[in-house]
């Protein structure tokens, strides 16, 4: 029996889509997890104090230092620069001795003009495994993994590792009479989003609202009336259950929000308001639409579609086979 650490993004996130995705990656680790001793831990918070870490008097510090396997499971984790403020994985020089030796499983990197600084480099370097392959959500995050002398493979996020030919074949080609979207509380656009709001109401009967992110809610109210709208509470539980029984499409600005109305078997439409689905789009083909070409989104609508998400099982057994003996 391995001693085994998952460094959980859900943990201390204002972003119900980090469940979307742990729920993804536990199942894909399924038969690498079973019959080992799991421990999770947060990633959004700090594991130890500074102090704790350097005494080592903490049985949690103890076993992180000493797990077999560690793993950081996928989501906009990696940064160009660790120095910042806010940060998805908060670490520090003395704390990363905990990580030292993680694997990544789908990890993406936030967007970032800027060139990766010298301290982050070093603090990846002492944290990254360099004896196992990386699992990266897009191909910009892998060659960034490379250029820092680590070897990675581009899987897509664990979210769509189940998107597979069979299940995309079951997801209707034609629009439904009801609609689940959702808005980005951190990359607002009132012109766009208010208009994305008013072609959802005019082509649906029935239109639901699902809050992904602590002040989306708030910032529907902003945009337009609510009376109309039927609001499904922030968790996934909720969520899965219109997605299950209420024949519906999903459009909106949330990827995840979208990949898992499409494990639901729901036809997705995801606006582009990041760099997450433009990267994810060029490799994984999925239906997008920028939102700087909203006004062809009654146009999408109304069209059929297939859903034909390009996952590469190759490369998933390439990185899964480096656990299963």
């Amino acid at each position: 029996m391995k001693n085994i650490c998952v460094f959980d993004t859900s943990q201390g996130t204002l972003n119900m889509g980090d469940y979307i995705i742990k729920d993804s990656c536990e199942r894909e680790l399924k038969e690498i997890l079973d019959g080992n001793f799991i421990a999770y831990f947060p990633t959004h918070t700090p594991i130890a104090h500074n102090c704790q870490v350097l005494l080592n008097k903490t049985n949690p510090v103890n076993y992180c230092k000493n797990a077999d396997l560690k793993f950081v499971l996928g989501t906009n984790i990696l940064t160009n620069n660790l120095l910042a403020f806010s940060l998805n994985w908060n670490v520090n020089w003395i704390t990363s001795k905990l990580y030292s030796g993680t694997v990544l499983m789908g990890v993406g990197l936030a967007s970032n003009n800027t060139k990766i600084n010298f301290y982050t480099k070093k603090l990846y370097q002492k944290m990254l495994s360099k004896k196992y392959i990386h699992s990266t959500r897009d191909e910009r995050t892998k060659e960034m993994l490379e250029s820092l002398g680590f070897k990675a493979v581009n899987t897509g996020c664990p979210t769509i590792w189940s998107l597979t030919k069979e299940h995309c074949k079951q997801i209707s080609q034609k629009k439904s009479d009801n609609v689940v979207f959702t808005l980005t509380d951190y990359a607002q656009d009132y012109k766009k989003d208010k208009y994305m709001i008013e072609v959802l109401m005019k082509n649906y009967k029935k239109v639901y609202f699902w809050i992904q992110g602590s002040d989306d809610f708030k910032y529907l109210k902003s945009l337009t009336e609510v009376k109309d709208i039927t609001i499904i509470n922030p968790n996934v539980a909720d969520l899965k259950e219109v997605l299950s029984s209420d024949n519906v499409d999903y459009v909106g600005t949330r990827l995840h929000a979208g990949i898992y109305a499409m494990q639901n078997y729901c036809r997705s439409i995801i606006v582009i308001v990041d760099n997450r689905a433009r990267d994810m789009k060029k490799t994984y083909n999925l239906n997008v639409i920028e939102r700087d070409s909203i006004n062809q989104l009654e146009s999408m609508i109304n069209s059929d579609f297939k859903t034909d998400i390009l996952i590469n099982e190759d490369n998933i057994k390439l990185w899964k086979g480096q656990f299963i003996s």
